[in-house]
């Protein structure tokens, strides 16, 4: 990323958020504008893929708070005009906003600025013309995807594939971006990738070349598939384990599993966004599992055993007491979803009363005895007595 870019680029108007978007505003603009944009639904459309990696890139900035927070410094020092020097400062400073996220900065101090300021650049001050003479390895891009699971699969865990397209060295011409691997140096840059130009007050700026968008290289013959670039959009299908108890919108993250990354540079991460479909009898609570089971009027006023079933395993039994209400939750130790820690949850089952739409004669009879036998109870007493006295 270059200094232009990383002063210039409103990330959060590229995301669509205002500059004092929550962590979660943000993740949920860029998952919309990736899937509407990402090249997998957008077969040829060059704008598409082109906006796609805007989107990434500002991503990669506000999705991660260390970062969000240098470039907003950043953007307060460099965007309204440049940086000015206080009194008595006639030095030139280069440096490289770029190398924020190269983890490749020099040592040394602010060549003039302590604490804070040093700290925020990452020691990117240098006093002197010797900073950015030289091109650092940069880490590659982090990579967001979903998938979709079954209920089961997330309580157990799953191996899935994942098809996933990003950034990569062009193969066609092995990154050279000539088509006969044999690129010459740039001679506006002398092969280091970056220019430096004035910033007034005695400051100077290094930038990428422009004539050869940083690399140092210039493709004689450029390669048809790359244009010269030297990178292109690439997809790959990849196993990735899903851990057991994985629960539905949970992000996981993969390290060094992203694209990879330029000049020797790391690669970034993967990161997995996890949906899980509903499940027809079983719900979920954290790490227990939630059932309702219905049980007729005798089960609930005498007791007695009921079968209540898990998931993925044999039944289990229990015994309901007598005069359970409905609604009353019993717990099934050990029969929910797994933990971290290798022990599982509970299967919390609530009790539901079943009331007969069709009775028989008999069945009548019967609950006509029982009415009258319990004529004198009022169940509503108490009810009415609050309600008067409230």
């Amino acid at each position: 990323m270059s200094t232009k870019d990383f002063v210039e680029k409103d990330y959060y108007k590229v995301l669509g958020v205002p500059k004092d978007a929550t962590e979660a505003e943000i993740k949920k603009a860029y998952r919309k504008l990736a899937r509407e944009n990402h090249p997998d639904a957008n077969k040829g459309d060059a704008k598409a893929e082109e906006r796609f990696k805007e989107i990434s890139e500002a991503n990669d900035v506000l999705g991660d708070a260390k970062r969000r927070k240098e470039y907003d410094e950043a953007r307060a020092l460099f965007g309204n005009g440049g940086f000015r020097p206080g009194p008595g400062g006639g030095g030139s400073f280069n440096f490289d906003l770029g190398d924020l996220f190269g983890g490749q900065a020099g040592g040394g101090g602010a060549g003039g600025f302590g604490g804070g300021l040093g700290d925020v650049f990452g020691g990117l001050f240098n006093r002197g013309g010797a900073a950015g003479t030289r091109t650092h390895p940069r880490r590659g891009q982090d990579v967001e995807s979903e998938v979709t699971l079954s209920f089961t699969e997330a309580v157990d865990g799953a191996t899935v594939p994942l098809r996933m397209s990003s950034q990569a060295a062009c193969k066609a011409c092995s990154g050279t971006g000539d088509k006969n691997g044999t690129p010459r140096v740039c001679p506006t840059c002398v092969g280091t990738g970056q220019v430096s130009r004035g910033a007034g007050g005695g400051f100077s700026l290094t930038d990428p070349c422009a004539d050869c968008k940083g690399r140092g290289l210039i493709a004689q013959d450029p390669c048809d598939v790359c244009k010269g670039s030297g990178r292109a959009t690439s997809a790959r299908t990849m196993q990735v384990r899903i851990p057991a108890g994985v629960s539905d919108g949970q992000r996981i993250r993969l390290r060094g599993k992203g694209a990879p990354g330029e000049r020797g540079g790391p690669a970034g991460d993967l990161y997995v966004v996890v949906h899980v479909d509903a499940h027809p009898v079983f719900g979920r609570k954290g790490d227990n599992l939630t059932v309702t089971v219905p049980v007729t009027f005798p089960e609930a006023a005498l007791g007695g055993e009921v079968k209540v079933p898990t998931l993925g395993g044999p039944p289990v039994t229990l015994k309901l007491p007598a005069g359970t209400p409905n609604g009353r939750t019993m717990r099934a130790r050990g029969k929910g979803a797994a933990r971290k820690d290798g022990t599982r949850g509970d299967l919390l089952v609530t009790i539901e009363v079943v009331v007969p739409e069709d009775l028989s004669d008999q069945a009548r009879e019967a609950l006509e005895s029982y009415r009258e036998a319990t004529a004198g109870a009022d169940p509503r007493a108490e009810l009415f007595q609050a309600a008067k006295g409230a």
